[in-house]
């Protein structure tokens, strides 16, 4: 499962790279792919990428040096702070997701449809004992 995740991480980050976000690391990626659709706090981003908060509050900095995300005040907690996407860093979802339909057609190309969708389930059921997020 590693291999196969590194593989896919790579060819997106590649992709990426192709389409001129020459600057974004594999760190970076990993982290903000973590920010959700309202944003998330830095404590809660720096748990799910299994980072330390020192670790986190280095990569949204440079990722808000480069205009992918942004801290915007916490509308349920006027003390917390949320880490946004921008419009900027919107941009590069659709990569993104173009190259994880490729990655899914290669592979299902390799290993068939039928396994392919058990593979999913699986995959899918795993996650119900493993992802606490």
């Amino acid at each position: 499962m590693f291999i196969a995740h590194r593989a896919a991480e790579n060819r997106i980050l590649e992709a990426l790279h192709r389409a001129g976000f020459t600057e974004i690391t594999m760190a970076q990626a990993r982290l903000g792919a973590r920010i959700g659709p309202n944003g998330t706090r830095l404590n809660e981003l720096a748990e799910q990428a299994q980072v330390a908060k020192q670790t986190a509050t280095f990569l949204v900095d440079q990722l808000e040096k480069a205009g992918y995300a942004e801290r915007v005040p916490d509308p349920t907690d006027g003390r917390a702070r949320l880490v946004q996407i921008t419009e900027f860093g919107k941009d590069l979802l659709p990569i993104a997701r173009a190259e994880e339909a490729r990655i899914d057609a290669d592979w299902t190309a390799h290993i068939g449809v039928r396994r392919m969708k058990q593979l999913r389930e699986a995959l899918t059921m795993l996650r119900e004992i493993t992802d606490p997020y």
